[in-house]
This record gives structure tokens, sequence and C-alpha cells, in this order.
């Protein structure tokens, strides 16, 4: 079969040349690595035809030493396993490299379109363009960085990638070659666990070195096609922060650690435009400027290089004498350099003193509690009634009030109470420091009802907030399905609330709404949280302009299918007219940070197609987008029928067990990538509900069987094409963006699955016949889908990203049979304490590898 330009393109840009640069490890002057480069590919064949002949894991690696007099010694043989464990982290690292130096003629797609083209149009006709500037008005993107534990790269590792990449690009073997000597001694593991600070400093990374100069050269791009000052009044793009403010779960964040990220976030930021001022200072040496640039200067350097007492934002500052340096550009020189001016001014206005807005997130529970803590303190339980906490939500409605206050915390405070209360003061002081955007939202995660919301409000007009300055957004979290379900029902209680009416009034009628998209796939499996979100959308919606409320959604999305991850941007510009899709804002986590947005072609990429589905999603809402009553009642009969499977299958007495036994769940939580515990409640037996949702993926992702990116699917199409509505399916997959892009990112879980490598379980006494569910849903989905899509293999639309998804696998196949392996030998109850530790390790190191491969795995 003939493979088309992308696919050419990718064979030689990615394939030929990783093999090339690979073979430079041969040579690398470390201990044995020329011995385990060349022992490796005869472990990865042996490896290949013993998942073939479906040998276990702990006969495939026996079998493998038996060919060996050398490895008679056990320790001999731990020693490999480690060696090449730590070559193909490596391994992993080059090809990263090299697919992401190519990435500019392989990976761009036609999906959603790109901005390069959607301007082109705009250059070529005028009434487009008019029809796009209108819809910029309204339009923003905000990407929140998240420090969730999916980002298995230190902050050393991610800098040797981007350099590796920019050689490999350039193809200088002289500088591959010393970068992969670095590679090989810098460790690719903490030794501690972070802390929420290291986890900021470690994203803000990409701040300083990724999102600062890439988000300035899209906004100019735009600013330039439209030369408009209604653009330039508004900005498009924003950036979001929650390493050291997402305290939910994680008791480690403290208001010590948010304040400390706060003062980092501005200093980093500063850093930056210092940076960029040497460059101004250099070329702008005429007469005229020079108190401007001297003010400048002092800015800059002193917020810099030096901890500021009670900073103040600098942001207006900072403008005027731009705009001053600008205009004596202008008068008296010519205009010359004033782009670089102009380049600075479109940064501060930007990113202002703050960098990326920081979000403060906390449990409704917490926040209950602190309430009923703070009515006690302040003598409230008069006002609320003494029984108000056992009050209905309709009563609670009715006693709240909204009187202020300035409770000060004391040393016999909870922990959790005195936080919540010095978080609220501390998001004042952010707000003077940084300006209003440097801290205005609070997240409520597991929001279930109205007086979630105007009790959190009640806190801070507690804490020293007044109301006629309560410049604060309060977003509530709906996560679960049944959450989501009645999110509207809660919204309108909201928008009925005459304080609540009012506070909204102030912030321009502007509401913000998050979904989570991850608990909900644990909750309800994998079709039945897209159709609840997707539902859920449209009642909010409708809710909103029933109540003239600009809404904004916030997607909390991972980065597998399985936590909403996929081909976001198709998601995104397959938005009907019933969801509201003028404001785009979504956390970007873990590995899809590095692997999305680590360089400044792969970030403005992802972003300018982000942007693009904003438009076209805007301009274009064609009725495809919006489906019929017929075609929603087909897709929930779907969802339910998936999510009966599903539940079934989670209330399975093997489900957790099954988990816990052959997977490394039990020892995520050894491994130092996070400050989060790996479930909430961690001291308790472990439960299904307790568990995070990036520690349940993650499980799932090592076994191969990504279980919550398809399970339940090909029972729901089977079920349906028996019903007789096999057509309407198919062209339901044919006509609504959505619904195509839900199944094809289901296919892209599936790609990542491979039944072979736990084959042998099959006849297990405890796990075969659980085992053999989970094989015959994958096998039923595969077919279903198959039919459904018109291929004849899984992503064979998306050839490259299936011979990416291809090349990885085959690359961590011996990583995956060593850590199956280690927890075979684990299970058997045969080892002593010392092999017991030593399999531990083999285990946990494995997993940076294999997720760190398959990029959004977790």
């Amino acid at each position: 079969m003939k493979l088309s330009q992308k696919e050419t393109n990718f064979n030689s840009e990615v394939v030929t040349r990783f093999e090339l640069y690979n073979s430079l490890f041969l040579t690398l002057p470390f201990y044995q690595v020329k011995h385990t480069g060349i022992l490796l590919p005869f472990f990865s064949s042996h490896c290949e035809e013993g998942v073939k002949q479906q040998m276990t894991p702990v006969d495939i690696i026996e079998s493998f030493f038996g060919q060996y007099e050398q490895y008679v010694q056990e320790a001999d043989r731990f020693d490999l396993l480690f060696r090449i464990i730590r070559y193909i982290e490596r391994q992993v690292v080059l090809f990263d490299a090299v697919e992401d130096s190519a990435f500019n003629k392989t990976s761009r797609s036609e999906d959603a379109g790109s901005l390069e083209v959607l301007l082109r149009q705009i250059s070529s006709n005028p009434d487009f363009k008019e029809t796009v500037l209108q819809k910029l008005d309204d339009l923003s993107l905000r990407l929140v960085l998240t420090a969730h534990p999916t980002q298995f790269y230190p902050g050393p590792v991610l800098s040797i990638i981007t350099d590796l990449t920019e050689a490999v690009k350039h193809d200088d073997i002289t500088l591959v070659n010393e970068l992969l000597q670095q590679l090989g001694k810098t460790p690719f593991f903490n030794k501690d666990k972070p802390t929420p600070v290291d986890e900021a400093r470690s994203l803000a990374w990409f701040l300083e070195n990724v999102f600062y100069q890439v988000s300035a050269t899209i906004q100019s791009q735009i600013e330039n096609e439209f030369d408009s000052p209604a653009l330039s009044r508004h900005q498009l793009l924003e950036l979001g922060f929650w390493p050291g403010g997402d305290r939910d779960g994680n008791p480690n964040v403290t208001t010590e650690s948010t304040k400390e990220v706060s003062e980092m976030l501005r200093k980093v930021l500063f850093r930056c435009y210092y940076r960029d001022f040497r460059v101004l200072k250099r070329r702008i040496t005429f007469r005229g400027v020079e108190s401007y640039m001297n003010r400048l200067y002092d800015l800059f350097y002193i917020n810099s290089f030096t901890d500021v007492e009670s900073p103040t934002n600098l942001q207006s500052e900072i403008l005027d004498n731009l705009n001053a340096v600008k205009q004596v550009l202008h008068w008296d020189h010519d205009g010359l350099f004033v782009e670089i001016v102009d380049d600075m001014i479109r940064k501060v206005q930007l990113y202002g003193c703050y960098f990326a807005s920081l979000d403060v997130r906390q449990d409704s529970r917490i926040l209950r509690k602190t309430h009923q803590h703070l009515r006690e303190k302040l003598g409230l339980v008069d006002d609320f009634s003494s029984g108000y906490d056992e009050l209905t939500e309709e009563e609670k409605l009715e006693k709240l009030a909204f009187t202020e206050n300035d409770y000060k915390t004391s040393e016999g405070d909870d922990p959790l109470i005195k936080d919540t209360i010095e978080t609220i003061r501390l998001m004042k002081s952010m707000q003077q420091s940084g300006g209003e955007k440097a801290s205005h939202r609070f997240i409520i995660s597991n929001c279930q009802q109205a007086s979630d919301i105007l009790q959190l409000i009640n806190l801070f007009l507690w804490s020293g907030w007044k109301k006629n300055e309560l410049t604060i957004d309060f977003v509530p979290l709906f996560e679960t399905v049944q959450d989501l379900s009645v999110a509207a029902e809660v919204m309108r209680k909201l928008y009925t609330n005459p304080f609540y009416k009012a506070h909204l009034a102030s912030r321009e009628n502007r509401q913000t709404i998050m979904l989570g998209f991850s608990d909900s796939t644990k909750d309800g499996g994998y079709l039945m949280a897209n159709w609840s979100i997707y539902k859920a959308k449209i009642e909010l919606t409708e809710m909103a302009r029933n109540h003239n409320i600009q809404l904004t959604f916030f997607d909390g999305r991972g980065g597998p299918p399985a936590r909403g991850g996929g081909k976001t941007q198709r998601f995104y510009a397959s938005m009907g007219k019933e969801i509201a899709n003028e404001h785009i804002q979504l956390t970007i986590q873990g590995q899809t940070i590095s692997s999305q947005y680590g360089s400044f072609d792969t970030a403005y990429f992802n972003i300018s197609q982000l942007i693009s589905a904003g438009i076209i999603s805007a301009v274009e809402k064609s009725e495809k987008d919006t489906m019929s009553p017929d075609q929603k009642e087909l897709f929930e009969k779907m969802a339910v029928d998936s999510h009966h499977s599903f539940v079934e299958l989670r209330e399975d007495p093997l489900f957790i067990k099954y988990l816990e036994s052959l997977s490394p769940l039990k020892l995520l939580s050894q491994i130092n990538i996070s400050s989060r515990p790996m479930k909430r409640n961690s001291g308790s037996e472990l439960k299904l509900e307790d568990l995070r949702a990036i520690s349940f993926v993650t499980a799932w992702s090592q076994l191969k069987q990504n279980i919550p990116g398809f399970y339940g699917v090909g029972t729901a199409l089977k079920d349906i094409k028996e019903a007789g509505q096999w057509d309407e399916v198919k062209s339901l997959y044919r006509t609504s963006g959505q619904f195509k892009t839900i199944i094809d990112n289901c296919m892209m879980s599936m790609s990542k699955s491979d039944f072979r490598i736990t084959a042998y379980l099959q006849d297990n006494e405890t796990f075969g016949a659980f085992w053999h569910k989970l094989k015959d849903e994958f096998e039923l989905t595969e077919k279903m889908i198959l039919d459904l899509s018109e291929t004849t293999v899984l992503m064979e639309k998306y050839p490259v990203e299936r011979r990416s998804i291809g090349i990885r696998e085959r690359i961590v196949l011996p990583l995956v049979i060593i850590q199956h392996y280690a927890l075979q030998q684990l299970q058997s109850g045969k080892m002593t304490e010392e092999q017991n530790a030593i399999y531990d390790k083999l285990v946990i190191r494995s997993v940076y590898g294999i997720v760190n491969a398959g990029r959004n795995l977790a």
C-alpha cells in the first residue's frame, strides 16, 4: 500500500533519524553501556516472541537469562535489568526529541484547521474578516497548568530534551552526542517527594521558556492582521496556574506555599522582562528616553533579583514608561526599533505583574466545616439557627445572610480550617501585589448544591473582604455523573439568589463553571462520562442564557482520552449552537504539558489550533454539530447501556483486587513525582471512591489494558446494532464532530492496549474469568468501532499517530515485561525481604519509562 506524504515524512524525519542517533548510545563512555546496548535488541526480540507465545513474564525473563552463562547469579541479573531500564528511559527521551524536532514536517493536523490557514482566509475575504473580528471580541483562551502527578520527567531532563530537540533539528551530531552523555549522568527521578513549591518551579520552566514567547507571538499575529483598537483592549490569551493553590486532597499545600508560589511567579516573570529589556536597552541608545529607560531598568531589576517587601501592581507604571519611550521614538527617531517596544508592551499587557492567575481550589466538605466553625466563633449561631447543618437546601438558602466580619485565626483552629481562612485573606494581598488577575478564582471541588457557593462567599465576607470589593469569581466544579445531572438546577438557584445575582452583575454577568472528566469516567465509564458532560453543558448553557449570564466552561481534562484528553482541538471545533463556547478554558497537566506545549513549535501549533477551533465553532456553527433530539436519544441510550456494563465491572469483587495484585497501584505512592497522596483518606483502606483518577488510569495503562478508555463502548454499540439502529449510529459518527471525536479518542486508548502481555492470566484460578471479561469487551469494542468507522485497523485514518504509538510501545515492551515479572515475583510470596525491596524498585523504576513513552497515559 502506498504511503501518504505525511507517513513518508515521518519515516524519513523520525524513524530513520531515531535509528541513526540511537546508535550513538553504544559509544557513550558509561559503565557497560555498550554491553547493555548490544544485548537489548536480543532481549526485546525475546520479549516480543514470549508475548506472542503467551508466556508468563517470569518464564520470559528466566528463559532469556538461561541463554547466557554469565547471568547465573541473581545479583548479575538484577544489575542487567536495571541497566536495561536506564537505557530504555533514555531511548524514550531521544525518541521524544527526534519526534518533536520533526513536528512541523510530520504532525500538522488538519482536523480543526490551522491559524495560518484561517488568517489567509481572512486576508482574502473582507466580509469574513469582519465576522471573525466580531467573534474575537468575545473569544478567549485560558490554559491552566496543573501539577497532577503525570509528569515523570524532572526539570533537568526537560531542559535536556529541549536542547536535544534543537540539536537534532539542526543535525548537530557533536552536540547530540554531548547531550546524550549529559542525559546518561542525569537522574530521571527524585530522591524525595517534591513539595508544592517544587512542582510550581518545575512548571514555571514552561511559563518562562515556552508560553512567555509563544502567547505573545500569537497575540501579535492576530493583532497585526486586524489592526483593531477593539482587539488591543481584549486579552485573547490567558494563563492559569494550580501548583501551590490547589489544596483539594493535598495536605501539603498551605497558605505559606501559596504565598511562596505567587511570589515566585512574579519574580520569574520580571526576569523574563529584564532579559527582554536588556535587548531593548542595547538598541535604544537615543536622547529623550533616558529617564523612562532608567525607571524601567530599576523596576525590572529590583523585582527580578531582590525580595520586595509588600510588592505592588506595577503594570500601569511599566506601560506608561514603555509608551513614553515609544512616543519619543515616533516623534524624534523615525520609529526606529519601535517594534521591540511594542513586543514588550504586548507582554506586559498579557502577563501584568503575575504571569499566570493562581487558582485556589478546595473541597466543599472542608468549606462546610469551615463555615460551621466560623458561625460558632463569630457568634452567628442564632442568625443561622442552631440546627443549620440539618436544614434542607431550600431552608439553608433562606437562612443565609451576607454580613461582613474580620475573623482572625488562632492556634486552636483546625489546620484545614485555618488554612482556608488565611488563604482567603492571602488572595486579597496577592491581588494588591499583582493585580486582580493574580488570584481571582476560588474553585469548589465536589460542589453539590448552591449553598456550597454561597457559604464560601460568607467565608470571604467573614475574613476581611467587603461586599462591594469582592473581586472574586466563585467556580463550582461538578465531577461525578450525579453532580453533573443536577448542575443546571444548582446554578438556577444561584442565578435567582439576590445576593449572588448582584455579585455576578459586578463581575459583568460572567460565570465560570468547571466540569471534571476524570472522576466521571471512574464513576460511570467512558461513554457515560462524555454523555454526562455533553448533556450538562447543554443544560447549563440554556440556564445561563435564560438569565442573561455569559457562561464559560472550564474543562478539567487530563492527558489520555480516559481523562478527557485526546484530540482536544476537534472537541472544541465541533461544539453545537446549544453549548457556550466563546471562552475556552482547560487544564493541561503532566505529560500533556511537555508533549504538547514543551517547545515553541508544539506550543504554537496547539495553542493556534485551539484558537482556530474557537473561531470556527463561533463563526461556522453548523447544524451538524448540534445533535437532533433523535441523535441525543440515541447517544443517551448507548451511554446508559455502557454505564450499566461499566458499573457491573466496577462492582465485581475482583475489580480492585485485580488492580492491586497485578498492577503497580499499591507502589505508585512510593514514586516521588507528586506532593499529592495517591488517594484521598490516605490512612484508610483502599476504596475505589477514594482512589484518585490519575492513579486509577495509570494502573490500567501499566497493565496495557486501558479499561477506563473503552470498557462498555463495545457492548453499547452491539446492543444498539441489534436493536436495528446501526445506520443511525453510523450517521451520527459521520455528522457529529462531538461523537466522532469521542469514538476516535476511544480508538487511541485501545491502540495503547495489548492484552497479549497478560494472556498468561487466562487460565489463572483467581483472575482468569475476570481477565476474559476484560479481553472480550476489548475485542467486541474493537470489532464494533472498526465497523462504525469503516476501517480495518484502529486509527487507520491517523497513520502517523498510529505509527508513533506503535514504535513507542515496542521500545518499552521490555519495561512492561520487567515490571510484570517483578510483580509476579512479589505475588509469589517466596521472596526474602531483601529481594522484595529490589523487586519493588524494579516495578517503580519501570513505571517512569512506560508512562513517558506513552505520552499522556496517566
